[in-house]
């Protein structure tokens, strides 16, 4: 019985133990070193924390070492989060704050900035790391322990409070989703991906663990080259990548920039996307060039491990048409549920609920967000099912494929990432001369907008958040007012904010 996602890896160790497993621009590792230095990272981590089924903290780059480390906490019988080594401080130490974890492994590389954190007395060094002897008795120990439905890692997005969130995703559900890829997408030892997504970004689920439970080979391409898409084609031939998993607007660089007219990939055969909405526009000029590949467009929030629902291209699509969602994955369910709970008919909208083992287990330390998101099945009165409710309004069309409408909510997705409005708001209203603040989202330019009201310019703003917020959560449009306009309720009147700065604009 499987029940813990090195179970798979190390299959895969023994079936392809020299080939190529994972590789960036400094080094490469094979499968039975990648288990080797993972096994010694776990018996590091085993020696100094003596707990298992607690939270580790990952300060690392996309590396190899740093999927070492991933899977070297969970040979420890723990479960990792990966903190991105460029977000600010402030956001670092609330993720802090809520986990609690017992240590932070970093590398040379990061450990300074690790110091700074203070909130911690446990922090370890890669390079320190693998100087430990495996103890195999004690790893064996604690697989025997372990059961499906244990922690793997918790994934922090933004919160509508302001406040990361922490979604807790455990080993069944890693398992059952990358079964899921590996059958869909016929992932082999013959694939080889290409990786844009950052490991703390639910993307890179896919193919990470495709990899480990299929005997794939993994290259990490270098951030810098998708600055410069000729570079990154070249990168592609190179290495002979035919399969690759990115987020829409990393797909549309490519195409609007002209790349794909001067370097071919031979090799390219599958283009799954998600974590936006992709420009059919953009896609055709992909589908152009690479006419006998196959495109997918994968939809599905954190909260159920990556995705729920998916559709294979398989006609053409007008430059201003949208793609389908398409359908569930096996062993997946979608409910679109109405606002009296009953199930949408076709054609009518309702918002997504998803069943499953990719569903998460809730959030980290939050049992209210949790109760709000994970619910009990609407549609099922008899004995207790966890739902995860996705706010996200849905409606099938004629052709029974899912069609993405809108948000419910604040949240968003914007270059690729789930971002809560909230966030941004918190850190704006942070500024002292700032009276109040609304920020909206406009879908049709993928634009984040911002309207504040207070004695401020737009420079102080950007120089004041990037302190708080990632870059990828700064506005796009920044509009000051006299007066902020309110609803009946003493709320700011977004409704009446849109209409004037984004469909006024659109006009």
């Amino acid at each position: 019985m499987v029940k813990n996602i090195l179970q798979c890896l190390e299959k895969t160790a023994e079936k392809y133990p020299n080939k190529v497993a994972f590789a960036d621009v400094t080094r490469e590792v094979n499968y039975e070193t990648f288990v080797k230095n993972a096994q010694t990272v776990g018996s590091f981590i085993t020696d100094k924390t003596e707990k298992t089924n607690t939270p580790i903290v990952i300060f690392m780059d996309k590396t190899v070492n740093c999927l070492e480390t991933m899977m070297g906490v969970v040979y420890s019988g723990n479960f990792y989060t990966i903190i991105d080594t460029k977000s600010p401080m402030e956001r670092i130490k609330n993720i802090m704050q809520t986990l609690k974890p017992v240590a932070v492994l970093t590398d040379e590389k990061n450990l300074k900035k690790a110091e700074m954190i203070e909130i911690f007395e446990n922090i370890f060094v890669y390079e320190e790391m693998l100087k430990e002897t495996i103890k195999k008795e004690e790893l064996q120990k604690i697989r025997d322990k372990a059961i499906d439905t244990d922690p793997m890692y918790v994934l922090f997005t933004s919160g509508s409070t302001g406040v990361p969130k922490g979604t807790v995703v455990s080993h069944r559900s890693v398992i059952a989703y990358s079964n899921w890829v590996v059958e869909t997408f016929e992932i082999s030892k013959d694939t080889i991906f290409g990786s844009q997504t950052p490991f703390y970004f639910s993307m890179s689920i896919l193919d990470i663990f495709a990899t480990m439970q299929s005997g794939a080979t993994f290259y990490i391409i270098p951030k810098m080259y998708f600055s410069f898409p000729v570079k990154l084609l070249d990168f592609m031939k190179e290495k002979e990548i035919n399969t690759i998993y990115w987020v829409p607007s990393a797909l549309g660089l490519v195409a609007n920039l002209g790349a794909l007219e001067e370097v071919r990939v031979p090799s390219l055969q599958k283009i799954l996307f998600a974590g936006e909405v992709m420009p059919v526009k953009q896609l055709n000029k992909w589908i152009k060039h690479y006419p006998d590949a196959m495109f997918a467009n994968l939809y599905g929030p954190t909260e159920v491990t990556d995705i729920c629902a998916y559709y294979v291209v398989n006609r053409k699509f007008a430059d201003n048409e949208t793609l389908p969602i398409g359908k569930a994955c096996n062993n997946c369910d979608l409910l679109v549920i109405k606002d009296d709970q009953t199930m949408a008919k076709q054609g009518e909208e309702g918002e997504l609920y998803v069943r499953g083992s990719f569903v998460a287990d809730g959030y980290y330390a939050n049992p209210e967000k949790t109760e709000s998101a994970f619910v009990q099945n609407p549609l099922n009165k008899q004995y207790p099912e966890k739902v995860y409710k996705t706010g996200d309004i849905v409606k099938y069309n004629d052709l029974g494929e899912l069609i993405y409408i809108y948000r419910k909510d604040f949240q968003i997705k914007h270059m690729g990432y789930r971002i809560e409005l909230g966030e941004i708001e918190r850190a704006i209203n942070s500024i002292g001369s700032i009276n109040s603040v609304a920020c909206l989202y406009d879908a049709k330019k993928d634009k984040i907008v911002c309207v504040y009201e207070g004695k401020t310019t737009n420079q102080e703003i950007i120089a004041h958040i990037q302190k708080l917020i990632p870059k990828y959560m700064f506005p796009n449009i920044i509009y000051n007012v006299e007066k902020m306009p309110y609803n009946a309720n003493g709320k700011i009147d977004r409704v009446k904010l849109k209409e004037c700065y984004i469909l006024e604009d659109n006009k």
